[in-house]
């Protein structure tokens, strides 16, 4: 496979600029570089929630007898439930 020298660049480029024109180009040149600012950003902003500790999951109740599992959110609706009937 021939890797394209000096001369065939200048032509590759002669043409990607007539068949999209230089506005196209320089458009897509600006989103192409937000798109890697705002990348960067999410990564430095993401590195800084790394240092916080987790938050703490949710504890979970187990039924000894059943074997049943319940978290606390279902536990409320079902008080709130049996204080309506």
């Amino acid at each position: 496979m021939l890797i394209p020298g000096g001369y065939e660049w200048l032509v590759l480029l002669l043409v990607v600029v007539l068949v999209f024109g230089t506005k196209k180009l320089r458009n897509v040149g600006g989103d192409l570089g937000s798109a890697v600012k705002n990348f960067k950003k999410s990564m430095q902003e993401g590195e800084a929630e790394g240092d916080k500790p987790a938050e703490p999951a949710a504890r979970i109740k187990q039924d000894e007898e059943s074997g049943r599992v319940f978290d606390a959110k279902s536990e409320q609706h079902a008080e709130k439930d049996k204080d309506k009937v």
